[in-house]
């Protein structure tokens, strides 16, 4: 396996990111699971941890694959072409929306309590994640941090397959992606250790990493 774990895959990444140091960097980690990820890389780089919440679309009937994201600040981005192809009418969609939302509130007002957003305007902003398979939910996060007026976007993955990795290169100055398989199948093949990350693990991760801190006021 190309990782161990999330903080494995983190120290990994970390190494790969070495030139995006200085006083105006922040990473952002996708919760659950791109938080210990992030909080690998922030450390490695000195820079302040804050998270970026996203929350993914799944098909109602393969809620695995994502076929969108929404997100803070009222981001939303829908594959319509997979959409399409898989018959899923506007108002499946709807269904699903709703559900994610109610997730999405929740994690907000959980996570924002011990980190309130920090400012990203004029600054490079590091996204990560502990990987992406349609992008989607990524996709979502990017749109969130250019609504906030981050000067440069870079998104840091361990695992992607490379459709995926081609598409946000599209959204993103950069895009650092340690491993592209072509067999791309599910993305705890490529973890030792896959197990999910809780909320409170998240918020200790928040809370031990050392505050930046500049909150955000508007955008």
């Amino acid at each position: 396996m190309p990782f161990v774990d999330r903080v494995d895959a983190g120290r990994q990444l970390a190494a790969s990111l070495r030139g995006q140091l200085g006083p105006d960097v922040v990473v952002l980690g996708l919760p659950r699971g791109g938080v210990p990820v992030a909080a690998e890389v922030a450390r490695a780089l000195g820079a302040p941890l804050d998270v970026v919440i996203v929350r993914k679309l799944g098909l109602p009937f393969r809620p695995e694959l994502a076929m969108g994201a929404i997100g803070e600040d009222g981001v939303r981005v829908l594959d319509q072409a997979l959409v399409d192809a898989f018959g899923v009418t506007p108002a499946d969609v709807a269904v699903v929306e709703l559900a994610e939302q109610t997730e999405l509130s929740r994690r907000i007002q959980t996570y924002r309590r011990v980190r309130p957003r920090l400012k990203l305007a004029g600054r490079i902003a590091i996204v990560v994640d502990d990987g992406a398979a349609t992008g989607s939910t990524a996709l979502a996060a990017l749109r969130v941090v250019r609504a906030h007026g981050a000067a440069r976007v870079v998104l840091a993955l361990p695992v992607a397959p490379p459709s995926a990795v081609d598409e946000l290169r599209a959204h993103a100055d950069e895009v650092v992606c340690l491993e592209q398989p072509i067999d791309f199948q599910a993305l705890g093949r490529f973890y030792d250790d896959f197990s999910a990350t809780t909320d409170d693990e998240v918020l200790a991760l928040l809370r031990d990493q050392s505050p930046d801190l500049t909150p955000a006021t508007g955008r």
